[in-house]
């Protein structure tokens, strides 16, 4: 373990001026990251759902835009040979001193790290030079004059009712209510099944976060009681009606339902923390099992979530030895899957060179999944981490992966005595591929495992659909089942947005000779698609077929795509529901939630 080495005397200034360049640059990153989570309410209470997608999406991009100033900064105003490696060690030394009572001390590490990496060689990547490990505790760091992570409230003293009641309204909404009184009602009816007689005890509280949680259309109360030491999480999505008033939709107090409110495969929330270590230790308290790396992502945080994501590998690394291997599945033509057994993710690699009939590039392939990154999920899309020059033990790598490698993405792979150095790669959660599953639910003569990967297949792409995505390789392969039977899209390289693309009816053979051509006797324009083509690579199977006519044959029409891509040119979002349909109170379902089948089986994903 490489220790830092502490001078007597911290006499640089060089090392000082550089240390609060950088923190400088964290603070103007998180004040802005705060200012457009705060205008998530504004966007929510107005109903104002595209600036509300444009938002999130220029969000993601603030991270990578700060840490870009200030690299400039420190090229623009020292000299590399000012900056010799005692110099770097102080500058750590003195941005640990900055870091004392700050409000972010995790993520202001995160960004040091990040500045520094882009500025240092890997060979640098230690203790001595950035963090890695956390220096600065995140326990309690809230101070007297920073507003509260959470409300406590009490309802023996004033009853359940008119708690929920002060709950909902300290959110000081600027919209109004369909029927807040018969809202809270339902709500009260619900919490009192897993509160029970717990509401007229004295010392029973409810504690819920003090901000608002956004996304896509909704905005979520989440919150917990405590009786003892007996906690109940919950969590309220607050939702538009037809005419624009406001309605609580339900109450989510199972842990699956919430845990998928946090799922890999949905956008990150708007939420304004100032403490955001309070906030992730609040929802841990509800979710045990979800990894603070994810947490972190799903908060908007996915920087420090990659951070926290690597610590978790290497400590994995650390304490198993099976061998990192070739993945199992179709190899694709664009990317190159390999995979730890004992780690429950996948790391791909782009290939250097495409064989017919790919043509895409490097780049192109790259924009596409940054496009996946900045887009809205609906729960249907997984998301990546993208990582450059990757160390991996090299006694870990097999000879053949290593070969494979070699072969086909050599300008990727560094190889030394004791490391496999992959330059870049993205990493994301492991899935059976669909294909691998119907196969084995043939084999295994699963006929209702069958319909379910194909009616879940079905909707995965109508939700894409309703988010202006188009697969573009629509093949089996592509798609992943997760180990509780959801489908989702994860292979990235021919996506398009669903209104850049041109649905057509294949035109009707003018003579036999058309009829009779091996090639279409009708002009073909690069974004036009033809979906009634479709059945002929996915329903070769008689059981697939059957399945899949029963549930989407409007898939296979033309007409389907272009009243979905109408509605997105008119500007019309759709609801994206990450619990299941039956257990919404009884307000009117809005045009565009009727679109997508609702008997979906809506699992955890841990």
């Amino acid at each position: 373990m490489n220790q830092v080495a502490f001078p007597k005397l911290l006499s640089s200034q060089i090392a000082f001026d550089i240390a609060r360049s950088i923190l400088d640059g964290f603070d103007k990153h998180y004040r802005l990251f705060r200012s457009s989570s705060q205008g998530a309410k504004r966007d929510f209470e107005r109903g104002d759902w595209n600036t509300a997608q444009q938002s999130a999406r220029e969000r993601i991009g603030f991270y990578d835009a700060r840490v870009k100033e200030c690299v400039q900064i420190m090229e623009d105003e020292y000299h590399q040979e000012d900056l010799s490696d005692e110099v770097w060690r102080e500058v750590k030394l003195h941005y640990m001193g900055l870091l004392i009572n700050h409000f972010q001390p995790e993520l202001a590490e995160t960004f040091f790290n990040t500045v520094c990496t882009k500025l240092l060689h890997r060979n640098y990547f230690h203790n001595d030079f950035i963090f890695v490990r956390p220096s600065t505790s995140t326990e309690y760091i809230e101070a007297e004059d920073t507003p509260p992570t959470y409300r406590v409230y009490y309802p023996a003293k004033d009853g359940l009712n008119f708690t929920l009641k002060r709950i909902v309204t300290n959110f000081q909404l600027n919209a109004r209510f369909a029927d807040l009184k018969r809202d809270i009602g339902y709500v009260e009816q619900r919490l009192r099944v897993i509160f029970g007689s717990a509401t007229l005890e004295p010392n029973h509280q409810i504690q819920v976060l003090a901000s608002l949680f956004y996304r896509n259309k909704s905005a979520y109360i989440i919150g917990k009681g405590i009786n003892g030491n007996r906690e109940y999480p919950f969590v309220v999505p607050v939702m538009h009606n037809r005419k624009g008033e406001l309605v609580l939709d339900t109450v989510l107090f199972d842990t699956m339902q919430i845990t998928v409110l946090f799922s890999f495969t949905r956008a990150y929330f708007m939420v304004d923390m100032e403490v955001p270590s309070a906030y992730v230790q609040f929802i841990r308290s509800i979710l045990p099992k979800k990894p603070r790396s994810e947490i972190y992502t799903m908060l908007g945080l996915q920087k420090h979530g990659k951070n926290l994501f690597y610590r978790d590998f290497l400590h994995h690394l650390k304490y198993s030895s099976d061998v990192i291997d070739a993945a199992p599945g179709i190899r694709g033509l664009v990317m190159l899957v390999f995979a730890l057994p004992s780690f429950p993710y996948v790391f791909k690699l782009i290939k250097d060179f495409f064989p017919p009939p790919k043509e895409t590039t490097k780049a192109i392939i790259k924009e596409k999944y940054l496009l996946v990154k900045n887009h809205d999920r609906v729960g249907r899309m997984a998301d990546t981490l993208e990582y450059s020059d990757v160390a991996f033990p090299r006694r870990r790598f097999s000879e053949a992966l290593l070969a494979e490698i070699r072969k086909h993405a050599p300008s990727l792979l560094e190889v030394t005595d004791h490391e496999v150095i992959i330059k870049h790669l993205y990493i994301e959660r492991r899935m059976v591929p669909l294909n691998l599953w119907l196969t084995q639910a043939e084999k295994n003569g699963d006929d209702a495992a069958m319909d379910h990967g194909i009616f879940e297949y079905g909707n995965a792409i109508k939700e894409l659909v309703g988010a202006n995505i188009f697969p573009g390789d629509m093949l089996y392969k592509n798609f992943g089942v997760t180990r509780h039977g959801r489908v989702v899209f994860y292979d990235y390289d021919e996506i398009e947005y669903v209104t850049d693309c041109n649905f057509r009816t294949i035109p009707l053979p003018r003579n036999e000779e058309d009829e009779m051509a091996a090639e279409p006797w009708y002009p073909v324009g690069k974004y036009d698609v033809f979906p009634e083509q479709f059945g002929t690579f996915l329903l070769g199977n008689v059981k697939v077929r059957k399945y899949f006519l029963q549930h989407h044959a409007d898939l296979l029409t033309a007409e389907y795509w272009q009243t979905r891509k109408q509605r997105i040119l008119d500007g019309q979002v759709d609801d994206v529901f990450p619990y299941p349909q039956e257990i919404r109170f009884c307000h009117q379902l809005t045009p565009e939630a009727t679109m997508v089948k609702t008997e979906i089986s809506f699992e955890v994903e841990e």
